[in-house]
């Protein structure tokens, strides 16, 4: 198994199976994110814009939350650049 696919089946395993909501809501969160928006106010637009996947952070969650968010904005910023690389090459 070569690096690229280890890293794609491992992020799978840390990202889980997520339906079309959850990614859409997902999306949302990272676009603030990528705006500047700190994790709160990126779940919050994000709560008011798709309230059926809307998240309940505390004090409790809010670091896994924000590590979790951040994991996935690099992942996506890895998949697009990946994509970027194979579109070249064509």
């Amino acid at each position: 198994m070569g690096l690229l696919d280890e890293y794609l089946r491992r992020s799978q395993d840390i990202i889980g199976n997520r339906t079309q909501a959850e990614e859409k809501y997902d999306d949302e969160v990272i676009n603030w994110l990528k705006k500047g928006a700190g994790t709160k106010k990126a779940i919050s637009k994000a709560n008011k814009k798709y309230p059926d996947e809307a998240l309940k952070i505390d004090s409790g969650n809010i670091n896994d939350v924000a590590a979790h968010y951040d994991y996935l904005k690099e992942h996506m910023e890895i998949i697009n650049k990946i994509s970027q690389m194979k579109n070249r090459r064509k």
